[in-house]
């Protein structure tokens, strides 16, 4: 009897035991399925470790989530009346621009380290007044609906840059910054040339040019009543942004003039006026990458905002953090 009673109380703390494991193991072998969205290159599904999820989950910028903080992005930097796949195409790029600076980092960043406008719910509220539930509910499902994604190319992520309005086709990389990128080529951007300020002219003085120019580059000399006669446009890009010129005693490139003298692009022509000399520039930015006119053109003539991501940035795919 007695022997009996042992048998069953030993398959009792047996059964016990194993339930308990069940109940132990059984979420913990369900979280390390769920907790990754894909292998490293290299691995299988068996074999990766936690150290991916770790990594994802740990961007953060100034203390903050960064999804937290693409959404102060996309407020910053794209009207909240841009449609939502404009603004989805926004917060991709936003938070690809973001991924990629805080890889590349020693320390943690905060908002104004890494070269995107920002604001803060308080500076929205601002901006928005009566209009901000809506304005702010709009913006987080743009950022909510692409929640983790990025724009990579060739499994890393890209220097997505992006501008206001191009002068109707956007800029390739090494004509603004001496080298090329594969994914950031020339391409058509049409409805820029519809945007509100597509193009504007602003006129300077001749020696507030001279001036302007000399801060920058000391070595610069140019003569008032001859300033105008010395300018030479000397070579422009396929899609029209200058790429050489001479002013004065000096060549520059378009984007050099155009930061000197605080112009809206460096796609623009030169004409005497009364008061000094016109420069009638269009679009608006350096050209490159996303215009943002154009994806809210993209987006009312009905593309999505991964149409609009593969429009503006070459054999690119979309993937998750």
């Amino acid at each position: 009897m007695n022997t009996a009673v042992k048998t069953i109380r030993k398959y009792i703390v047996i059964s016990q035991l194993y339930v308990l494991v069940c109940i132990v193991a059984v979420p913990m072998a369900v979280s390390k399925v769920y907790s990754r969205s894909r292998a490293l290159p290299g691995e299988t599904a068996e074999t990766e470790t936690e150290e991916k999820y770790v990594s994802a989950a740990s961007y953060t910028v100034g203390g903050m989530d960064i999804e937290e903080y693409i959404v102060g992005v996309v407020a910053a930097e794209m009207p909240a009346s841009f449609p939502e796949e404009a603004l989805k195409a926004q917060a991709v790029a936003s938070r690809t621009y973001a991924v990629r600076a805080i890889d590349n980092a020693e320390d943690e960043l905060n908002p104004d380290d890494i070269g995107q406008a920002y604001i803060t719910v308080d500076e929205m509220k601002d901006n928005w007044g009566e209009n901000f539930d809506s304005c702010y509910a709009k913006i987080c499902a743009a950022v909510d609906g692409t929640a983790g994604e990025v724009i990579e190319y060739e499994g890393e992520p890209i220097l997505a840059v992006f501008h206001s309005t191009s002068a109707g086709t956007t800029e390739t990389a090494g004509n603004i910054w001496n080298y090329d990128l594969p994914y950031l080529e020339s391409t058509e951007s049409e409805g820029d040339t519809l945007a509100p300020g597509y193009e504007s002219v602003k006129v300077i003085s001749e020696a507030d040019i001279i001036s302007l120019i000399k801060d920058k580059y000391p070595e610069f000399e140019a003569d008032e009543a001859t300033l105008f006669d010395s300018i030479q446009i000397n070579e422009r890009s396929a899609a029209g942004y200058i790429t050489a010129m001479t002013v004065g005693n000096m060549d520059f490139t378009g984007k050099e003039i155009r930061e000197a003298l605080g112009l809206r692009s460096s796609n623009f022509t030169v004409a005497e006026s009364e008061d000094g000399i016109a420069f009638t520039t269009k679009g608006y930015g350096h050209g490159a990458g996303m215009s943002q006119y154009g994806a809210k053109y993209m987006a009312e003539q009905g593309s999505d905002y991964r149409e609009i991501l593969e429009h503006y940035y070459t054999n690119i795919t979309i993937e998750k953090l």
